[in-house]
């Protein structure tokens, strides 16, 4: 494909695994399951997969994903007072009116007799109606990621049985601890509520509302308006998500329209396209993250992604919740001269092909490569620090975008 030739993302509809399959490979492992599986997430993969059938969690889904919309668009103090009472915080600067996305983390701290039970035993199949619709914001946040946790330990478990060394299980349960995020990426009504509402606060204070925020912004003003979350590779173990949830910014009503498209966005280096993924409603999506592809030795695949913002559609914001699972801080990596080479040669050296907004983000100008950020000894706390300084630090690729 010559450099300047544009092409359209295709559809890419994820190996889906069930959960009924996925409990079955635990004990016995079919070797058709462990194959799919590792042609899925392995070199020649996407890198990710889909779980579905997962029981009692649809219900937690309905529960949770529409709270991260109203936790954006609430006073700021009712806000701090509801996060600080269910013991969540977040890693982006909700003072901030003109961000284009919101989360609400926690950290989800376990031990290795937490997964004793089967997986969804523990969750809630109570339908509630309560007055306080935070009330149950902590518990349900803490069900669902525990849920999400268990479904992780499971397909390390299964990778590990075809990779051999059990390495991956063992690192997760040395962890003891993931962070799960509740995100809400904010429609264009959103953006401009939000942005009214800080000028009457700040009126209301006597403060000077400046020229820009007086006039109004519009969505997107930044150079890469056309996504909600720039290109990038996780840096953990594995990344579980929710199948996301759209809201129209008229009601609060789900919007089934949207075709079961996620909007994320991934690169697929063996076919060398872009792909959107389309995920089964109710689903669980895991993603491959570069210290899983640092511990299997390039057995599995790292999944450069991006989240893109629907066109022509202002009024819909995008909900998800997310589970990171990563090493220890203190885990340190061995970067043997296999996994060198493969850092070498990873799909950030080839020539990408071009699409119409892809072009305009120059993917390797924005994504500091692997092996730039990866030293011999280097423990997964320092190798987090320099990922993120890449990345966001005062010189870091994306700090200014």
């Amino acid at each position: 494909m010559k450099g300047g030739d544009k092409v359209e993302a295709e559809i890419l509809e994820p190996y889906q695994l069930s959960f009924s399959d996925l409990l079955l490979s635990s004990s016995r492992f079919p070797k058709r399951i462990s194959r799919n599986v590792m042609e899925a997430l392995g070199p020649t993969g996407p890198g990710l997969l889909c779980i579905t059938g997962v029981l009692g969690s649809a219900l937690l889904r309905r529960k949770l994903l529409p709270l991260a919309r109203k936790l954006a668009l609430l006073d700021p103090d009712k806000r701090n007072r509801i996060l600080k009472e269910h013991h969540l915080g977040s890693d982006v600067p909700l003072k901030n009116p003109e961000r284009h996305v919101s989360s609400f983390a926690m950290q989800l701290n376990y031990d290795r007799t937490s997964f004793d039970e089967p997986i969804g035993a523990k969750l809630s199949l109570k339908e509630e109606d309560d007055d306080d619709e935070f009330k149950n914001l902590g518990g349900a946040f803490k069900e669902l990621g525990f849920c999400m946790m268990e479904l992780g330990l499971s397909i390390a478990r299964l990778c590990d049985r075809e990779i051999g060394g059990g390495l991956l299980e063992e690192t997760l349960l040395d962890s003891c601890t993931a962070k799960g995020r509740l995100i809400h990426y904010h429609s264009a009504a959103d953006h401009q509520f939000l942005l009214t509402e800080s000028q009457r606060r700040k009126l209301s204070s006597g403060n000077r509302v400046s020229r820009n925020h007086r006039n109004g912004t519009c969505f997107g003003g930044t150079r890469h308006f056309n996504l909600w979350q720039q290109w990038h590779y996780d840096y953990g173990i594995f990344t579980i998500l929710t199948d996301p949830m759209f809201l129209s910014s008229y009601s609060y009503e789900e919007c089934n329209s949207m075709c079961r498209h996620s909007y994320l966005r991934i690169y697929h280096p063996s076919n060398n396209k872009f792909y959107m993924v389309k995920t089964p409603l109710d689903s669980f999506i895991v993603q491959i993250g570069e210290s899983a592809d640092i511990l299997s030795k390039g057995k599995l695949r790292s999944t450069l992604h991006c989240v893109c913002r629907p066109e022509m559609l202002d009024h819909i914001s995008r909900e998800t919740f997310v589970v990171f699972l990563q090493p220890k801080w203190s885990h340190a990596f061995s970067v043997s001269e296999y996994t060198m080479e493969h850092l070498r040669s990873d799909c950030l050296q080839r020539q990408l092909p071009v699409t119409d907004d892809v072009s305009k983000t120059d993917i390797q100008k924005i994504v500091p490569p692997l092996s730039s950020r990866l030293r011999d000894g280097m423990t997964f706390a320092e190798f987090s620090r320099e990922t993120t300084k890449q990345y966001y630090g005062g010189s870091g690729l994306q700090s200014k975008r």
